[in-house]
Order: C-alpha cells, then sequence, then structure tokens
C-alpha cells in the first residue's frame, strides 16, 4: 500500500513563505509524476504544481514565480516552497502521487490527507 504525508502547512503572515513537504512510503516500483494540488472552502481542488521523474514542472498560473517544486527520488519526497504568500493561497494543500507498486499493476494516483495553509495577518 502507497501513502502519502504531507507536512509544513501552518499559519503565516501576508508576504511570508512555507515549505511544505510530502513523503512517499510503501510498496512503492517507481513514482512518475509527483503533485501539489489545493483545496479553498467551497472550491475545488485544483492544480498547484507538479513535477515529473526527470524534473518537468508545470504551475498553476496564480502560483508561477512565487512558488517552487521540487523531488528528491531518493527519498520518494516532494517540496513546494511557497514564497510571497498571499491571502487567496489559503486553503488545504493535498500531495498527489502517480505510483507502480509493482510490473504487474499500471500506475496509479495516491492522495495524501492534506496540510492546512493559512495566509492571514
Amino acid at each position: 500500500q502507497v501513502q502519502a504525508v504531507e507536512s509544513g502547512g501552518g499559519l503565516v503572515q501576508p508576504g511570508g513563505a512555507l515549505r511544505l513537504s510530502c513523503a512517499a512510503s510503501g510498496s512503492i516500483l517507481s513514482i512518475s509524476t509527483m503533485a501539489w494540488y489545493r483545496q479553498a472552502p467551497g472550491k475545488q481542488r485544483d492544480l498547484v504544481a507538479a513535477i515529473t521523474l526527470v524534473g518537468t514542472t508545470n504551475y498553476a498560473d496564480s502560483v508561477k514565480g512565487r512558488f517552487t517544486i521540487s523531488r528528491d527520488n531518493v527519498k520518494k519526497e516532494v517540496y513546494l516552497q511557497m514564497d510571497s504568500l498571499k491571502p487567496e493561497d489559503t486553503a488545504v494543500y493535498y500531495c498527489k502521487l502517480t505510483a507502480r507498486v509493482n510490473i504487474f499493476r499500471s500506475f496509479a494516483d495516491y492522495w495524501g490527507q492534506g496540510t492546512q495553509v493559512t495566509v492571514s495577518s
């Protein structure tokens, strides 16, 4: 079973920074894309940033230039450095891993439970 556990959320003032981490564990053969999503109250869950196995990144327009996604393939971890935070960044942030547990199964998506990020003065 694959598990994804997020950490690093919290309360920060506008203009501040936070770094989220997500650690994958369990029986994992390989992880392709690792991504961060967020969901604000009453809104749908949206992609924030994604990174492929070879390091190609993709960002939502609203976070370009402020957020940076990175990964450590040895540790099976993905990170989201969030700078210049705005109140509209307030949401629950979720990690999603696209992983394969063995050669007989295709890649599947695994979600973490989420970590709250609140940007407020």
